[in-house]
């Protein structure tokens, strides 16, 4: 009898920076934004990525997607993973790469963006 081992690799800043926004464009996630943070002092983390969803229940979707994927593709797990009870604003902390997926109204409230405003910003299609 033989056992398998299966040894994976962790994924690189980029191609899990890729995973994410492939993962959120799959359920229609809209308004997709990467903020490159590496060259500010005070950033929490290399990456955030901002997506936003019409409904708690796509919100819920979205992060359960980029989770599963994530898991499954990349053998990751987020070192966090909260807001999924009420879907206004999920994140998930890949520690490198910080995932905010917030409802439409709650993004628009918390304004995540103006924040990081000295960041470089990548937008991504809606599909």
């Amino acid at each position: 009898m033989s056992t398998k081992t299966s040894i994976q690799k962790r994924l690189s800043t980029e191609a899990l920076n890729e995973l994410i926004i492939d993962s959120i464009q799959d359920i229609k996630g809209k308004k997709i934004l990467k903020l490159d943070l590496r060259k500010l002092d005070d950033a929490p983390t290399d990456f955030f990525i901002i997506c936003e969803g019409d409904s708690n229940t796509q919100v819920k979707s979205i992060a359960d997607n980029i989770y599963l994927r994530v898991k499954q593709e990349g053998g990751q797990m987020p070192l966090h993973y909260e807001g999924q009870q009420n879907a206004l604003w999920v994140c998930l902390d890949y520690f490198d790469v910080v995932v905010h997926v917030f409802y439409r109204d709650t993004r628009s409230f918390y304004e995540l963006e103006d924040l990081w405003s000295d960041a470089h910003f990548t937008s991504y299609e809606s599909l």
